[in-house]
């Protein structure tokens, strides 16, 4: 082809995706939410607020930011949250700052929240939302679970498969949803799932002028 005639690179960018994951605690998510950030160097994590007490495991502006009541209700009160929700008598948040930055350079974020979360972002930036609830096999092995957690006290576990009921309840709201029965099919399909929205359409800037510039391409 001549050289002058040479069309443009492809000139076509993506918005960023974010990949909401909820389930009742012990059903797999933070797993899954690990797994795939290790795997996939394409995602950054959405590190929550929380007035939770830190478990022994967990590492302060990693898994969360720890926070008093006091500190969160100035940041929810200062409109530095995109979301937040109590669960099980604590708070949890989303800071606004970073998912709106990384929404606009095109990355994506993923989000391990519950589903009153899921709904607050879902109605603040519905095109941007991509939703996975994960599903235990059964309620006993959901148990079973949190038993081999070994991170809480017999009766905050109690608490959690009284809550885990109405929690799955809000399973028809989301985009997605996978039973956790075996952790590398679950995986996978969140994987699978992943690569579809990367792909959709409604994402991609500039792909309608690369599809008028590959109709009027003049062939030699």
């Amino acid at each position: 082809m001549n050289e002058s005639i040479k069309p443009p690179p492809m000139q076509i960018r993506r918005r960023g995706l974010m990949l909401v994951l909820s389930s009742p605690s012990g059903a797999g998510k933070s797993t899954i939410a690990r797994n795939l950030l290790e795997d996939d160097k394409g995602f950054e994590l959405s590190v929550s607020y929380t007035t939770r007490q830190r478990r022994g495991s967990e590492i302060d502006g990693v898994h969360y930011h720890f926070v008093g009541r006091r500190e969160f209700e100035r940041l929810r009160d200062g409109d530095a949250l995109l979301e937040w929700a109590e669960v099980h008598g604590n708070f949890y948040a989303t800071p606004r700052e970073p998912a709106e930055a990384a929404m606009a350079e095109g990355r994506d974020m993923l989000f391990d929240i519950d589903w009153q979360g899921a709904d607050q972002l879902r109605d603040k930036l519905p095109a941007d939302v991509v939703s996975v609830f994960i599903l235990p096999p059964s309620m006993s092995e959901l148990k079973a679970r949190l038993m081999r957690r070994a991170e809480d006290q017999e009766k905050v576990i109690e608490q959690r498969l009284k809550n885990a009921r109405d929690e799955i309840e809000h399973w028809r709201k989301y985009d997605y949803v996978v039973v956790n029965d075996d952790l590398d099919r679950a995986f996978h399909a969140v994987q699978c799932i992943v690569a579809a929205e990367r792909l959709r359409r409604d994402r991609r800037s500039g792909l309608f002028d690369f599809v008028s510039g590959l109709l009027d391409e003049k062939l030699g």
